[in-house]
């Protein structure tokens, strides 16, 4: 199990661009061990005998419907209905602006 430590915990707020004051961080500490002792506990359950399962129930399945082409907006309406677009496509914010290190 990892040890967290402060040092881990300001480079976790760095990579998931949390700001907190010191406060926030001590409080984020205690719940981050909490968490971490809770999942190393569970780690001494023994399933040596539980087969994996994706659903707790056998008898859930997903009900999807078929595909069926419907009726296509024009390309002007389908812009038209857009907030901002670009050389006739719709414009978005940018998704990755840096790297984190």
């Amino acid at each position: 199990m990892v040890d967290l430590d402060k040092k881990m915990l300001k480079k976790l707020t760095k990579l998931s661009r949390i700001e907190c004051n010191e406060a926030e961080e001590e409080e984020l500490f205690h719940q981050l061990k909490a968490i971490l002792e809770h999942v190393a506990h569970l780690q001494e359950v023994d399933t040596d005998d539980v087969s994996p399962c994706n659903h707790v129930l056998a008898s859930i399945c997903n009900v999807i419907r078929e595909d069926e082409v419907g009726p296509l907006l024009k390309r002007e309406d389908f812009l038209n209905n857009s907030p901002s677009q670009v050389g006739g496509m719709i414009r978005v914010p940018p998704v990755i602006k840096t790297q984190v290190e």
